[in-house]
């Protein structure tokens, strides 16, 4: 169709009705012009591919490519067929380029043509591979491997995949079979591979078939063959069916069980351990038989045998963790006995040769090549049974956290004996091990481990460690010599463990080390990867050790990091100057005024080197960021040496402070340079800088606005002397607007900045009553403040009624804060005011009355009248009475003789609110005043029942509040009272008694814990998990979780026996459900249940702070019965899965098929048509937290090769409902961490 331009004119112009059909007209016209004017140019690319000259035809399959990869290229039918008939004729072209172009052009044209023509394509491919010819077939392999690449994934929901995949597999098995030419079946395997290893969930009809084709290859005669069917079989096992995997393992151990070891059986060893990996638990529940077997084997005299042993084994340890449990021991053993298996090599001679250290080096690198000739790869495999048997130590180390003790008794003598090893590739691997053990004696990532407190016992596995030291840094002390750099790097990857285990207890050390870091530092062989290994294991030691350590080395390290800081390499240079800036602060530590040690002499050179650096422009940004800080450092230690270079210095900062690039790390050096206890000069930067920092208080950027907020701050406390007006009001036009709840760490730097103002320069603070103030007020007032940000106020308010900035009075200030209680409520102001701003305000109140006590004593009194005044509003009544209680905290008010009347009348006011304010109050004013109204209290409790409630509260309040001294005289009084109430008939007052109880104990713990546990009918506060009341049980639970939650430490020991007692309340007692009947309805109540949730509480506590105490096996049976519980109880569950995905991602890959169907059930299950809202909303709410449970699964590596997951996540795809749901978890921006929950 040829359409000009004039043509449209035309239409355009034609008459008309409705100018809508016109413009869809001319919109459709445009569109197949494009199409046209498409074919039309991919018409003339086919006819430049059948030029003679090879020129033309790359760079016509070239241009098609680049076509075939535009989003936007729609082909048409007729397009599509000549497209890809050339493509597959140019598979046979002469030109290998070409041929290579036509390849990568299948890729995109998968998803551009229609099925029929992938199927031509696929069909002529295959047909190919079967070819004489090896180009041609070599070509076609590479083009079926780029097309199976390009198919969509199976769980798009497209057919195209399933068609093509079986199309292929069919041909595949067909070649496979062929054994007269090994090319093809090599060919064929490495397709089939690819396929199973991304799309074999589309291929379950043919698994058997796939199997049945790939068994025998495992036996062929070329061991090419053997290796590309055993990965075949990998990538099979993780989504065939139970019953083929079964097939599968019986074969190999029939096969295994056979009379004398051969290659075949070297084969089938291999082929267990793949499968292991790939299939993980399933091989499980037949390694029972498999072990035996594989241990055997390891005493047969053939070292690639035991090679392919210990790799089975280290396969078993990671993917069976639970079912190689007993046979862990066994496995040790064998691996401590080959890890030394080196039957061609005398190590005491070797030993005896050290004590000539004078050797010439040439003659050294003779031997070295002559000791390589001898003991040649080809003549001696026995390295490669000591490398597998320390990599399935390493996995043994890994994985089993429990046998730490046990490892360093048994494990890590031999593992240093065996720093001597010979083969280098060997070591990096006993290094590799070693450093395994000490990162598992490190505190498990991510829990939360409390610090330890004086008296705490030492692990076990630091103080064996400990012991070990010296060995250790004796044996690598030789290794850092060596020429090897992948020995010495691994010596230095081990020492940087070593130091981060060990803080501070490599300083006896130092010496012995210090010969092989400046060697690798110095050497001219040694490659950068050595150097920044170097250096940073050099940091590492600097920041953990204390100053003194290092001083007496300064003289020898300095020279070469001052080398490295210059080299040119940039990652050299950066790790360089981290070193130089640790190196400073320990030179002339600031916090140790009292060193003597001498920074003269370095002062030059560490100057010099990095000042260097900091000039330069045409650098990395790592390094620019880095200089900056090493100088600050620099300045800020030993700024007063610099002499007349400090000034010069200071103005490349304020330099860096104008580029956009480095202003933020110059913002944070100024800050280290102002707060420098050398009292750095600043002013000559003042008069430029403040304004530059005031602008970043615009900037959308958080963290500069916080660290300039911070260098202000500095500033202006140890320079308000020499602030200027207009550099105060290039600051103080910022604040205003960043004193917003929105974000409140932001508003708390800015409140702590005003005070800083007002402090040094009250006189510059006139306006802020319009201008921040404002602002300040409203924070004061909102739901969301406490912390940092309120206490920051409280110094503010005070500043400002003291110093009487900005003409605010202690009338003026208490007006703003209780201006809005006085309006709450009315017509004119709606809006209640949240319970928190009441104390925020009462705290305020508290902090002016504290610096004006003469205006306090009249507020006092002002208070008393308005809450003894029937008339007065309910909001000013409760901020009368916590404003009292602030007040009375720090203050006696005693003289108030009646306030006691005017609190206990407060608590027959028909307000809960009120009540609970005059509470608070009471036990407020107590901590004030402790002689005269805590007897009063103590009597009241005892003699009014009906207040008794109110009255505990507000003893909870004093007992929190007051010194453990002041409250000793009267403890004996409280303790009796307290255990006179705790058999009350209500629940509340006794759960407020035992707050009570708890927070006395904490007062006098020696005298008072055996008391409490005498009380106890068993004596032991654990036992009570076994008490026959379940209400004790749950109690006991809470009590249990708390001690997980904030004393971790305290239930180690304990887990063991309380385990049983624990998981036994996670399960449904029947005898405790019982039916009520309520009119014509008949209702189940399950006493149990509280029960349940606080024993699953305590689980989701113990997974954050004990998991390697768990056996996360019997861990997950519970789990999994909490799935399919009551609706709190999965809520709970789902939330502990999505944590165990993350936390033991392997032990829940082995459960998936349990897991998945109660996930599935919870997220197709309907309410019935008539029920209640509530029951809409609360299953609403039970799918979303199993999506998320579902997302968290689905992130585990290879999670979808299971075939009940894989055909759940295409469900939920090819659901409507499901997926919309699926999709909005992803796409929240909370999704991206665990669902958390605090149980404490």
């Amino acid at each position: 169709m040829n359409l000009t331009h004039n043509t449209v004119v035309t239409i355009y112009n034609a008459p008309r009705v409705s100018c809508f059909p016109v413009y869809f007209a001319i919109f459709l016209l445009l569109l197949v012009v494009k199409m046209s004017n498409i074919s039309y140019h991919i018409s003339n690319l086919l006819e430049k591919m059948t030029s003679t000259d090879k020129d033309f035809r790359f760079m016509a399959t070239n241009d098609l490519m680049m076509e075939l990869q535009k989003d936007s290229i729609k082909l048409d039918e007729d397009s599509e067929k000549k497209v890809v008939t050339m493509l597959l004729k140019l598979l046979e072209d002469k030109n290998g380029e070409v041929q290579n172009l036509a390849v990568k052009c299948l890729g995109p044209l998968v998803v551009k043509v229609k099925e029929c023509q992938v199927e031509t394509m696929v069909d002529k491919l295959c047909s190919n591979m079967m070819s004489d010819k090896e180009q041609l077939r070599d070509i076609s392999s590479m083009g079926l491997k780029t097309v199976i690449a390009e198919l969509p994934a199976c769980s798009s929901g497209l057919s195209l995949t399933a068609n093509i995949c079986k199309k292929i597999t069919s041909q595949l098995i067909g070649a496979i079979g062929k054994q007269q030419d090994v090319s093809v079946q090599l060919e064929a395997l490495d397709i089939l591979s690819d396929m199973l290893g991304r799309l074999s969930g589309t291929l379950v009809s043919f698994h058997a078939s796939i199997l049945t084709s790939l068994l025998p290859q495992l036996t062929s005669p070329r061991m090419a063959v053997r290796k590309r069917a055993i990965m075949a079989l990998g990538h099979l096992v993780p989504s065939c069916s139970t019953a083929l995997f079964t097939q599968l393992a019986e074969h190999l151990m029939a096969e295994l069980g056979r009379a004398q070891p051969s290659s075949n059986t070297r084969t089938y060893i291999q082929c267990l351990a793949m499968v292991s990996r790939q299939g993980g638990h399933r091989v499980g529940e037949h390694l029972e038989k498999i072990i035996p077997m594989v241990v055997k084997f390891c005493s047969v005299e053939d070292d690639e045998l035991r090679e392919y042993c210990f790799q089975a084994f280290e396969a078993f340890i990671r993917r069976c963790p639970k079912e190689m449990s007993p046979h862990v021991p066994m496995v040790i053993k064998l691996c401590l006995k080959y890890m030394t298996y080196d039957p061609n090599y005398n190590y005491d001679v070797d030993e005896d040769q050290e004590v000539d250290e004078s050797m010439d080096t040439e003659d050294w690198v003779d031997e070295d090549q002559e000791s390589d000739d001898e003991y040649s790869d080809d003549d001696d495999m026995s390295w490669k049974v000591r490398r597998s048997s320390v990599k399935c130590l390493e996995a043994v180390i890994s994985t089993r956290r429990d046998l730490l003790v046990e490892l360093y008794g048994s494990v890590a003598p031999v593992l240093l004996a065996r720093f001597k090893e010979r083969e280098e590739n060997v070591k990096a691997d006993i290094f590799v091990a070693f450093v395994a053990l000490l990162k598992q004696t490190r505190p498990v990532q991510g829990l939360n481990i409390t610090a330890s407190e004086p008296g705490d016992k030492e692990d076990p596995s630091i103080t064996l460690l400990k012991k070990q030291v010296p060995t250790v840094v004796k044996a690598l002390h030789k290794q850092l010599k060596e020429k090897s750099m992948k020995s010495r790097q691994g010596c230095f990857s081990l020492l940087t463990e070593l130091a981060k285990v060990l803080p501070g207890d490599l300083g006896e050390h130092i010496p012995a080390l210090i010969p092989g870091i400046i060697y690798s530092l110095t050497d001219k062989s040694s490659s950068s990867n050595m150097k920044i290994d170097a250096l940073s294991f050099l940091h590492v030691l600097l920041c953990s050790h204390p100053p003194g350590v290092f001083q007496q080395h300064i003289k020898v390290f300095l020279p070469p990091v001052i080398q490295c800081v210059e080299d040119p390499f940039y990652k050299i240079t950066s790790e360089a100057l981290l070193v130089t800036q640790q190196m400073v602060r320990i030179m002339r530590p600031l916090e140790v005024p009292t060193s003597t040690f001498d920074v003269k002499p370095y002062v030059k050179d560490v100057f010099a080197g990095t000042l260097k650096r900091l000039k330069a422009t045409d650098i990395d940004q790592e390094v620019k960021e880095r200089a900056i800080s090493c100088m600050g450092h620099i300045v800020s230690h030993l700024g007063d040496l610099l002499g007349s270079d400090l000034q010069p210095t200071l103005q490349i900062f304020l330099e860096r402070l104008k580029n956009e690039i480095t202003r933020l790390t110059a913002v944070k050096t100024l800050t280290l340079i102002a707060a420098s206890a050398l009292r750095i000069d600043l002013r000559p930067l003042l008069a430029e800088g403040i304004p530059i920092l005031g602008s970043f208080l615009r900037k959308n950027q958080r963290a500069l606005k916080l660290s300039t907020l911070s260098a202000l701050n500095v500033i202006v406390l140890k320079y308000s002397d020499s602030l200027k007006p207009d550099m105060i009001e290039s600051m103080l036009n910022e604040l205003p607007g960043l004193i917003e709840e929105s974000d409140m760490h932001i508003s708390q730097m800015a409140v702590m900045l005003l005070t800083s103002l007002a402090k040094g320069c009250p006189a510059s603070l006139v306006k802020i009553g319009n201008t921040a103030l404002p602002g300040v007020f409203h924070l004061v007032h909102s739901p969301l403040l406490q912390g940092g940000a309120l206490s920051a106020i409280l110094d503010l308010l005070q500043v400002l009624v003291v110093t009487k900035t900005g003409n605010m009075g202690y009338n003026d200030l208490l007006k703003a804060l209780m201006g809005p209680f006085h309006g709450s409520g009315k017509a004119a102001d709606p809006t209640p005011i949240h319970r928190q701003s009441y104390y925020s305000v009462a705290r305020c109140v508290a902090a002016l009355s504290s610096v004006c006590p003469k205006e306090a004593s009249g507020m006092v009194t002002s208070f008393i009248q308005e809450v003894k005044n029937p008339k007065t509003p309910e909001p000013v009544r409760i901020l009368s009475f916590l404003s009292l209680g602030e007040v009375g905290r720090n203050m006696n008010l005693g003289g108030q003789k009646e306030l006691k009347t005017v609190i206990l009348e407060a608590f027959s006011s028909p307000n809960e609110e009120v009540k609970s304010a005059a509470s608070c109050a009471l036990g407020n004013i107590c901590v004030g005043n402790l002689e005269e109204y805590l007897p009063f209290m103590l009597k009241e409790i005892g003699s009014q029942p009906r207040r008794q409630y109110l009255l505990l509260h507000s003893l909870k309040e004093v007992i929190s509040a007051c010194s453990s001294q002041s409250l000793l005289t009267h403890m004996e009084d409280i303790w009796a009272l307290l255990f006179k109430n705790c058999e009350c008939a209500e629940e509340g007052t006794r759960n407020v008694v035992a707050e009570c109880l708890g927070k006395l104990t904490m007062v006098n713990p020696s005298q008072l814990l055996p008391r409490l546990k005498q009380k106890l009918s068993s004596g032991d506060f654990l036992k009570t998990l076994q008490d026959k009341d379940p209400n004790v049980r749950r109690v006991a639970l809470v009590m249990f979780n708390s001690a997980a939650h904030n004393k971790p430490s305290l239930i180690h020991s304990q887990l063991a026996s309380v385990l049983p007692s624990l998981y036994k309340e996670t399960q449904i007692r029947k005898d405790l459900i019982r039916e009520v009947e309520m009119g014509p309805f008949k209702h189940t109540v399950d006493d149990g249940l509280d029960v349940r949730k606080a024993a699953f509480e305590c689980m989701y506590t113990l997974l954050d702070n004990c998991l390697d105490s768990l056996d996360i096996s019997e861990f997950l049976n519970h789990v999994e019965e909490g799935l399919k519980d009551h609706y709190d109880i999965r809520m709970l569950t789902f939330i502990m899965l999505a944590r165990l995905s993350s936390l033991c991602p392997n032990a829940v890959v082995q459960r998936l098929d349990r897991l998945v169907e109660p996930l599935r059930a919870t997220c197709t299950t309907r309410v019935k048509a008539g029920s209640v809202k509530q029951e809409f909303e609360k299953q609403e709410e039970l799918r979303r937290s199993a999506m998320r449970a579902v997302a968290a699964l689905l992130s585990i590596s290879e999670v979808e090769k299971s075939p009940a997951m894989a055909d759940f996540a295409n469900q939920i795809r090819t659901n409507a409902e499901m997926a919309s749901i699926f999709q909005s978890i992803q796409g929240d921006a909370l999704s991206s961490t665990v669902e958390s929950m605090d149980t404490s």
